[in-house]
Parts: structure tokens; sequence; C-alpha cells
């Protein structure tokens, strides 16, 4: 099968690498590089679990071929660790909360709620939960995930 030269910006380093044009960001993300925070879930983008960031904007990788991913930026759940290893504010509040449980969803309502906040540092209930939408929690009842995001709002503040 042919290949495609793939460039693009992952987790703030440039990637070059070859990938089959059919290959889906998913794969590529967990399979061709080890990245495994972003889950493959149901693999028709309705659970969300497959969350990365495009450019800033959540984006299901599990519908995405990577090719589009060329000269762009992706951030998965591992882009978000600080040089010095700590944790974020909203990862430090997913866990103050307990607002993981099985951990699936996790990443990819962290990613969701990491652009949420950039583009709106104190979202009401509402604005977070349609943000959240995306991604299917089947443990929580979204109850302390949203808890976790409006705390890490206010630690933004």
């Amino acid at each position: 099968m042919s290949t495609v030269e793939l460039s693009f910006k992952l987790n703030g380093r440039e990637v070059s690498l070859s990938v089959a044009p059919d290959t889906l960001l998913v794969d590529l993300l967990r399979e061709g590089l080890g990245l495994t925070g972003t889950k493959a879930g149901c693999r028709e983008g309705e659970c969300g679990a497959c969350t990365v960031l495009l450019d800033g904007t959540p984006m299901n990788s599990c519908l995405l071929p990577a090719v589009k991913a060329q000269g762009r930026e992706v951030t998965t759940i591992e882009g978000l660790e600080k040089t010095d290893g700590s944790l974020e504010p909203l990862q430090e509040a997913f866990m103050g909360e307990g607002a993981a449980q099985c951990g699936f969803c996790t990443p990819a309502m962290i990613l969701t709620a990491t652009a949420l906040l950039k583009n709106n540092p104190d979202p009401d209930e509402g604005e977070i939960r349609h943000a959240l939408s995306g991604v299917i929690c089947r443990c929580t009842g979204y109850r302390k995930i949203v808890q976790a995001v409006q705390t890490a709002a206010k630690a933004r503040s």
C-alpha cells in the first residue's frame, strides 16, 4: 500500500512520518505513536472518548483521517503534562472532585474542558454541560465532572 508524508505539531513537538492514506488519527496516535491516553471507543464519533484538540478545537480522532492533521497542531492528554511533571489545574480538579471513575472518558473530558476554559474562562453549569455533551461518561452522571470544571475555572481566575 502506498504511504503519504505527514508533518504536524503533536503536543508541542514537530512530528514527521509516513502513513497509509486511510489511517485514522486515533490509530496513528495509539498504535503508531504510543499515545494511549486517546481512547478508541465506538469508532463512530458517538462516544467522544477519542477526543483530541486539533488547533485547540475538540475533535473525534476516530473520524479524522490522520492526513487532515497535516500542518496543524494536535494535543492529546499527554500534551497537557507540564515540563516539571505537575498536573494542570483542570487535572488537579478532576482528581480533587473525584470526577473520574473508570477513567475511560477522562482524557476526552479534560481536553474538551481545556478548550472550553480557554474560550470561556468562567462558564456556567449549562455552558459546561453543553461543551461536554460530545463525550459520554457511563459512570459518573456528570455532576462531579461539572464540579471539577467549575473548580478549575475558579482556580484560574
